[in-house]
């Protein structure tokens, strides 16, 4: 299965713990296609229907169904969790993804 930078897939993120996004739902991969191909583990945001809106938040829609990107909520999987593979997010949505986590993470 080819895992691209910016593509949403299904994700089992069970277990977690505290108030870390559960279940299995749609997520971003968010690392570069170099790690991608050659790591056993990705970078996702996972993606949620709350629709607060807070500055990390990146308001989407995906399968029809609207929905918020969860930059505070990035973690490393193992490729295992990943079920199944949807579509790219936009290009207005991927740059909106770049902003936040430039804004969020770097100086």
């Amino acid at each position: 299965m080819e895992l691209e930078q910016y593509s949403i897939v299904l994700v089992n993120l069970d277990p977690t713990i505290g108030s870390e996004i559960k279940k299995t739902r749609p997520c971003v991969i968010i690392s570069p296609n170099e790690i991608n191909k050659f790591l056993r583990t990705i970078v996702v945001a996972p993606m949620t229907k709350n629709m607060n809106h807070y500055p990390t938040r990146i308001k989407v829609k995906h399968n029809g169904k609207k929905g918020m990107i969860a930059i505070d909520q990035i973690r490393t999987i193992d490729k295992s969790r990943v079920l199944k593979t949807f579509d790219q997010l936009s290009t207005s949505d991927i740059q909106k993804c770049k902003d936040i986590i430039r804004e969020t993470y770097v100086d």
